[in-house]
């Protein structure tokens, strides 16, 4: 489970033309403190790199933009490959299974106002 702001736009793509994949960032911060001894621990900021798949990756390009908070729940999936230069890395994804838009949605549109015909 992680609750976090979205770092991007999301990148949606069709996996066999019909299933879409939303990749998005999302940022998770735990607050600076100050120890006991007067020691300062700084804010501390994760990101985390999230797969929605088919509804969640349609909901996703709908109504998700930089800067939203959503709640994530997900898998952690593991993938290895080799760079160019032949060194081996290690990705480690969230594939999502629930997401709640946590941010306030803002009225997009103005309200229509009657118009008064002559």
């Amino acid at each position: 489970m992680l609750i976090g702001n979205v770092g991007q736009d999301p990148e949606v793509r069709y996996v066999d033309q019909a299933t879409p994949v939303a990749q998005i960032r999302l940022a998770t911060s735990e607050k600076g403190y100050t120890l006991a001894n007067g020691t300062q621990v700084p804010e501390r900021t994760e990101w985390h790199t999230i797969l929605l798949w088919r509804n969640l990756a349609e909901t996703v390009e709908k109504y998700v933009h930089k800067g939203d908070k959503l709640y994530i729940e997900g898998k952690l999936r593991y993938r290895t490959y080799d760079d160019r230069n032949g060194v081996r890395r290690t990705v480690v994804e969230v594939w999502a299974d629930n997401m709640e838009m946590l941010s306030p949605r803002t009225q997009t549109q103005p309200e229509s106002t009657p118009s008064n015909v002559n």
